[in-house]
Protein backbone atom coordinates (compact mmCIF):
# COMPACT_ATOMS: atom_id res chain seq x y z
CA UNK A 1 0.00 0.00 0.00
CA UNK A 2 1.26 3.67 -1.08
CA UNK A 3 1.73 5.84 1.88
CA UNK A 4 -0.29 8.67 2.17
CA UNK A 5 1.12 12.52 1.89
CA UNK A 6 -0.22 15.06 4.39
CA UNK A 7 -1.04 18.37 2.57
CA UNK A 8 1.12 21.18 3.78
CA UNK A 9 0.08 24.41 4.28
CA UNK A 10 0.62 26.59 0.54
CA UNK A 11 2.53 29.22 0.70
CA UNK A 12 1.23 31.30 -1.34
CA UNK A 13 -1.75 31.98 0.91
CA UNK A 14 -1.08 35.84 1.31
CA UNK A 15 -3.79 37.35 -1.27
CA UNK A 16 -2.32 40.89 -0.75
CA UNK A 17 -0.58 43.28 1.99
CA UNK A 18 -1.26 46.95 2.60
CA UNK A 19 2.34 47.89 3.31
CA UNK A 20 1.60 52.05 3.65
CA UNK A 21 -0.47 50.97 6.54
CA UNK A 22 2.76 50.87 8.81
CA UNK A 23 4.44 53.62 7.56
CA UNK A 24 1.51 56.31 8.31
CA UNK A 25 -0.04 54.34 11.54
CA UNK A 26 0.97 53.01 14.40
CA UNK A 27 -0.78 49.29 14.33
CA UNK A 28 -2.05 47.54 17.81
CA UNK A 29 -4.35 45.37 18.27
CA UNK A 30 -4.72 43.33 15.29
CA UNK A 31 -8.39 41.36 14.21
CA UNK A 32 -9.00 38.37 11.55
CA UNK A 33 -12.63 38.70 9.97
CA UNK A 34 -14.24 36.79 7.04
CA UNK A 35 -15.80 38.51 4.28
CA UNK A 36 -18.98 38.37 2.72
CA UNK A 37 -18.46 38.33 -1.18
CA UNK A 38 -19.61 37.22 -3.96
CA UNK A 39 -18.41 34.49 -6.68
CA UNK A 40 -16.78 36.93 -9.08
CA UNK A 41 -14.79 38.09 -6.21
CA UNK A 42 -13.31 34.99 -4.85
CA UNK A 43 -12.36 34.12 -9.03
CA UNK A 44 -10.36 37.79 -8.57
CA UNK A 45 -9.19 37.12 -4.93
CA UNK A 46 -7.90 33.17 -6.02
CA UNK A 47 -6.03 35.70 -8.76
CA UNK A 48 -4.72 38.14 -6.72
CA UNK A 49 -6.83 41.01 -8.25
CA UNK A 50 -7.42 43.09 -5.12
CA UNK A 51 -6.10 46.69 -3.70
CA UNK A 52 -5.98 47.43 0.26
CA UNK A 53 -3.94 50.65 -0.17
CA UNK A 54 -6.84 53.34 0.12
CA UNK A 55 -9.04 51.02 1.97
CA UNK A 56 -10.51 51.51 5.90
CA UNK A 57 -13.06 49.67 7.78
CA UNK A 58 -16.24 51.71 9.51
CA UNK A 59 -18.68 50.76 12.11
CA UNK A 60 -22.15 51.13 11.48
CA UNK A 61 -25.21 49.66 12.80
CA UNK A 62 -23.05 47.49 15.33
CA UNK A 63 -21.86 45.96 12.11
CA UNK A 64 -18.99 46.31 10.58
CA UNK A 65 -17.68 47.36 6.83
CA UNK A 66 -15.08 47.55 4.25
CA UNK A 67 -14.66 50.48 2.01
CA UNK A 68 -12.52 51.16 -1.11
CA UNK A 69 -11.18 47.64 -1.66
CA UNK A 70 -11.07 47.18 -5.14
CA UNK A 71 -11.13 43.75 -6.48
CA UNK A 72 -11.20 44.22 -10.20
CA UNK A 73 -12.71 41.64 -11.84
CA UNK A 74 -11.84 38.73 -14.31
CA UNK A 75 -12.45 39.67 -17.91
CA UNK A 76 -14.37 36.18 -17.63
CA UNK A 77 -17.03 37.11 -15.47
CA UNK A 78 -20.49 36.23 -16.94
CA UNK A 79 -22.58 39.19 -18.89
CA UNK A 80 -25.79 38.72 -16.61
CA UNK A 81 -23.24 40.54 -14.03
CA UNK A 82 -22.66 43.87 -13.54
CA UNK A 83 -19.66 43.84 -11.34
CA UNK A 84 -18.85 46.54 -9.03
CA UNK A 85 -15.14 46.85 -8.24
CA UNK A 86 -15.24 49.15 -5.19
CA UNK A 87 -18.39 48.35 -3.69
CA UNK A 88 -19.17 48.21 0.18
CA UNK A 89 -18.42 44.62 1.76
CA UNK A 90 -19.08 43.36 4.95
CA UNK A 91 -17.42 41.71 7.54
CA UNK A 92 -17.97 39.36 9.54
CA UNK A 93 -16.95 39.33 13.39
CA UNK A 94 -17.92 38.31 16.54
CA UNK A 95 -20.13 39.96 18.90
CA UNK A 96 -17.06 40.34 21.27
CA UNK A 97 -15.04 41.43 19.03
CA UNK A 98 -17.11 44.06 17.80
CA UNK A 99 -18.12 45.59 21.05
CA UNK A 100 -14.16 45.75 21.55
CA UNK A 101 -13.80 47.40 17.99
CA UNK A 102 -17.02 49.98 18.61
CA UNK A 103 -15.49 50.57 22.05
CA UNK A 104 -11.94 51.65 20.81
CA UNK A 105 -13.32 53.94 17.85
CA UNK A 106 -15.71 55.57 19.12
CA UNK A 107 -14.17 56.35 22.78
CA UNK A 108 -10.34 56.23 22.61
CA UNK A 109 -10.23 58.11 18.83
CA UNK A 110 -8.62 54.55 16.92
CA UNK A 111 -9.16 53.85 13.23
CA UNK A 112 -9.60 50.53 11.47
CA UNK A 113 -7.49 49.79 9.28
CA UNK A 114 -7.09 46.31 6.54
CA UNK A 115 -3.30 45.09 6.96
CA UNK A 116 -3.89 42.18 4.92
CA UNK A 117 -5.85 39.53 3.13
CA UNK A 118 -5.02 35.87 3.15
CA UNK A 119 -6.60 32.56 2.69
CA UNK A 120 -7.57 29.97 5.38
CA UNK A 121 -8.87 26.88 5.80
CA UNK A 122 -10.21 28.21 1.63
CA UNK A 123 -11.97 30.87 3.16
CA UNK A 124 -10.69 34.52 2.45
CA UNK A 125 -9.88 36.39 5.36
CA UNK A 126 -9.03 40.19 5.95
CA UNK A 127 -6.46 41.31 9.02
CA UNK A 128 -7.61 44.80 10.30
CA UNK A 129 -5.79 46.21 13.05
CA UNK A 130 -6.67 49.28 15.65
CA UNK A 131 -4.28 52.02 14.46
CA UNK A 132 -3.61 55.81 15.52
CA UNK A 133 -2.23 58.00 12.59
CA UNK A 134 1.36 59.02 12.67
CA UNK A 135 2.11 62.51 12.52
CA UNK A 136 5.27 64.01 10.34
CA UNK A 137 7.75 63.94 13.16
CA UNK A 138 6.84 60.15 14.18
CA UNK A 139 6.97 58.82 10.49
CA UNK A 140 10.49 60.66 10.59
CA UNK A 141 11.63 59.42 13.60
CA UNK A 142 10.91 55.80 12.83
CA UNK A 143 12.50 56.25 9.14
CA UNK A 144 15.71 57.07 10.85
CA UNK A 145 15.47 54.38 13.42
CA UNK A 146 15.37 51.76 11.25
CA UNK A 147 18.11 53.36 9.08
CA UNK A 148 20.12 53.26 12.51
CA UNK A 149 19.27 49.54 13.07
CA UNK A 150 20.85 48.86 9.44
CA UNK A 151 24.06 50.20 10.24
CA UNK A 152 24.10 48.56 13.51
CA UNK A 153 23.69 45.39 11.71
CA UNK A 154 26.28 46.58 8.89
CA UNK A 155 29.08 47.49 11.77
CA UNK A 156 28.60 44.33 13.31
CA UNK A 157 28.84 41.98 10.80
CA UNK A 158 31.82 43.91 9.55
CA UNK A 159 33.72 43.40 12.92
CA UNK A 160 33.21 39.53 12.74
Amino acid sequence: MAKQQKKSARPGSTIALNKKSRHDFTLEDRFEAGLELQGWEVKSLREGRIQLRDSYVILKGGEAWLLGAVISALPTVSTHIQPEPQRTRKLLLHREELNKLIGAVERKGYSLIPTAMYWKKGRAKLEIALAKGKQAHDKRAAIKERDWQRDKQRIIKNRA
